[in-house]
């Protein structure tokens, strides 16, 4: 089933190489939409896709790269809508 995942990431999580992480694990999973840091230092993803594909990518997300420290995840599973050709980073 395809769904798109809204999330937002808290912590060390800007400057560190997050976006890249996050980048090179959707163009994996086969994911379209972006990263990108929000003015209160967190990270904004929209991700779409199939939903078991958005699970792995949540899980990325909770764990970061090696540089961040994450300390929270806020997240919902919404309705697929097709809105992205690609996977970007802002």
């Amino acid at each position: 089933m395809l769904r798109r995942l809204k999330a937002k990431v808290y912590g060390n999580v800007q400057g560190v190489g997050f976006r890249h992480f996050v980048y090179t694990r959707a163009k994996v999973l086969g994911l379209t939409g972006y990263a990108k840091n929000l003015d209160d230092g967190s990270v904004e993803v929209i991700a779409e896709g199939h939903e078991e594909a958005l699970t792995k990518l949540l899980e990325y997300l909770k764990q970061g790269p090696i540089t961040a420290q994450v300390e929270k995840v806020d997240f919902e599973l919404d309705q697929y809508m097709g809105e992205f050709d690609d996977f970007y980073t802002m």
